[in-house]
């Protein structure tokens, strides 16, 4: 089977509409690209359809590299919808491309997921958690997924939550808010046992925003837990600094709560 290109409008750009389409830039001369041909060539043979894959000469369309910034080869981007979403330089291990095919390329059901999260935002959380579960069946390691589900369920069915999110690696885009996941619902099952917390100026207050916090009273929690971080800042290992990212990651930047606390955090800090 051939992957080399005619027309890269029609055989990169346009296809990238219906399918995602992984560009490798490459020449007859240049040696690491005929070490990842082949692989890129048996990855895209087995990979079902989720992704097409496009050869292009750069000796034959010199303007197309041009346009596209090539100045190393081989050079690969995926492009999705017209655009560049990804992209890497030089002859990887197929195990290395495997793991950014993972990352790199979008979900199919980028589309309900979006839905789930305005489920979400709107406190719609068994809308939201029936897409999640459909799209888990279909996608177990869809990571977005995992991380949102785990949201719906942090309060009803921790346990869960916390399992949802144990698959989480580092440097995942949603690694950030998954550790904020775990270290919310370590705090919500501290707050059933506050006798556990050790002595301090800072254990009153400590105490109020771990009730607030397991009553989703997130705006009381945040204003108890940067009172914690004023005074005392280093009580229960510098907990309320990282109760307060926690609640800001599971709110999002974006949430009202999390703009009106964020300003007075910041500045608390230092």
């Amino acid at each position: 089977m051939s992957y080399e290109i005619s027309n890269f409008q029609q055989d990169v750009i346009e296809r990238s509409y219906k399918q995602p389409v992984v560009a490798d830039f490459w020449a007859e001369w240049c040696g690491p690209c005929r070490m990842l041909g082949p692989v890129l060539e048996r990855l895209a043979e087995k990979n079902n359809g989720k992704w097409g894959l496009a050869k292009i000469n750069t000796e034959v369309h010199q303007e197309t590299a041009m346009a596209y910034n090539i100045s190393s080869i081989p050079a690969v981007k995926l492009f999705v919808n017209g655009e560049v979403a990804d992209e890497f330089v030089g002859a990887l291990p197929e195990p290395q491309i495997e793991a950014w095919l993972k990352k790199a390329l979008p979900s199919k059901y980028a589309e309900r997921l979006k839905n789930a999260q305005a489920f979400l935002a709107n406190n719609q959380s068994s809308e939201a958690q029936a897409i999640l579960e459909e799209v888990l069946k279909a996608e177990p390691d869809n990571a977005q997924a995992s991380v949102t589900l785990a949201q719906t369920l942090l309060y009803s069915d921790p346990e869960k939550a916390l399992i949802l999110v144990s698959g989480i690696e580092p440097g995942s885009e949603f690694d950030e808010l998954a550790e904020g996941i775990r270290n919310l619902g370590s705090l919500i099952k501290l707050s059933a046992t506050p006798d556990q917390l050790p002595e301090g100026e800072g254990k009153v207050k400590y105490t109020e925003a771990l009730d607030a916090l397991s009553h989703q009273n997130f705006d009381s929690a945040l204003e108890a837990f940067i009172d914690v971080v004023r005074n005392d800042r280093y009580y229960h290992d510098d907990g309320a600094r990282k109760a307060a990212i926690a609640i800001f990651k599971y709110l999002g930047e974006e949430h009202s709560i999390t703009l009106k606390h964020r300003k007075t955090f910041n500045r608390a800090l230092y």
